[in-house]
């Protein structure tokens, strides 16, 4: 999501400068590539980026591409081949031995539907989307964006006669919380739709306004995660201290669920250096569905509260990340936000944290599922 905001604002930007804009979009890989379907870049007639479809081999030819497809105000879905000495010629070597499907597509402020109003939709609910963009590697038919889908559809220019169909897809989508691409037959032809199922960002709500949440309130930011400090003491919980923060909170304990919001991205690290409060927040915290809990402390100051509260049971044990973080031999505040966050982020992509070398599956967590 933090790549979506970016551009958004970004186009909006652009808008106020009266630069004209093209996005373009990774919506199919074979084999190995640096970015994923999904991947996103802004570009503005003169030239700026925001965001990246790859390493950066791929940047130069994208722009002149962009450029083609603002002045001829259409889409152009382009192919860029490791196996192809053209693309090596013009120095596009993707150095991944992939193939990379980008589409270009000029944003036309006064269309109600461009990609960036569906993109824009995005924001504002923490809920589950799907978001559907029409291609053809076989045809200059580029529909390009399409869809936005949260429970039912918000924005869509898919004609009507494959809407029923994709929309089936996308229903597939959301409930397995996987991405995919369809095929479908639209006037004789072959389209493919990049269905994206997108998730909220990360709400990171951490207990304690001391220096050391500090640098994990602002490294949570730069990931695009949304970051609520609350702390008992005024003089620590404020603004001026995470000026980042999408909230501050001053509360007791008792207080704190009422003012927040818990969904499936919520992850709390409790970190106020005050047993006391870190213990009450505790209690309340294991009796809701939280999907992540961390405290900061040893091990045994976590058995400690869960023995107080009368809730050592091997569930809780196993629930709470107590030391909370990865064992990257941290010592400073900083680096102690990096093991946090690194922790939090596997928890919630499912991934290992293991060293990538000794991976024996592809890097990236999921593989898309195609018909």
């Amino acid at each position: 999501m933090k790549e979506i905001t970016d551009i958004i604002k970004a186009y909006q930007k652009a808008t106020k400068e009266k630069k004209k804009t093209a996005l373009a979009t990774v919506v199919k890989v074979e084999g190995s590539s640096y970015r994923r379907p999904g991947a996103r870049m802004l570009i503005t007639e003169d030239g700026q980026l925001t965001g990246a479809i790859s390493g950066g081999c791929l940047e130069g030819d994208a722009l002149r591409k962009a450029l083609s497809a603002i002045v001829q105000q259409e889409n152009k879905l382009i192919t860029y081949d490791t196996t192809d000495e053209d693309d090596a010629k013009f120095g596009v070597q993707l150095g991944c031995n992939g193939i990379v499907h980008i589409l270009f597509e000029p944003i036309i402020e006064e269309d109600g539907l461009n990609p960036i109003s569906i993109l824009t939709a995005l924001q504002g609910k923490r809920e589950n989307a799907v978001l559907a963009t029409l291609f053809s590697l076989t045809d200059k038919l580029q529909l390009g964006t399409s869809m936005l889908f949260r429970n039912e559809p918000i924005l869509s220019k898919i004609p009507q006669a494959i809407s029923d169909e994709i929309i089936k897809d996308i229903l597939e989508v959301s409930a397995h919380k996987t991405t995919a691409i369809k095929a479908y037959n639209f006037d004789n032809q072959r389209i493919d739709a990049f269905l994206e199922f997108i998730q909220p960002p990360i709400s990171l709500i951490i207990a304690g306004a001391g220096n050391d949440a500090q640098p994990l309130a602002e490294m949570a930011y730069l990931l695009g995660w949304e970051v609520t400090v609350i702390d008992g003491r005024p003089a620590h919980a404020t603004p001026q201290r995470f000026a980042n923060a999408t909230k501050v909170l001053v509360s007791k304990p008792e207080n704190v669920l009422a003012q927040i919001q818990i969904d499936e991205q919520t992850a709390f690290v409790l970190m106020t250096h005050n047993y006391n409060y870190d213990l009450e927040l505790l209690k309340y915290l294991l009796g809701t569905n939280a999907p992540y809990i961390g405290t900061l402390g040893p091990k045994k100051k976590l058995l400690r509260m869960l023995d107080e509260l009368d809730l050592a049971t091997p569930v809780n044990q196993t629930r709470v990340h107590g030391p909370v973080g990865l064992d990257i031999g941290a010592e400073t505040a900083e680096e102690i936000a990096i093991s946090i966050l690194a922790e939090i982020k596997s928890v919630f992509t499912g991934a290992s944290a293991v060293f990538l070398k000794e991976k024996k599956k592809p890097i990236h967590v999921y593989e898309l599922k195609n018909n």
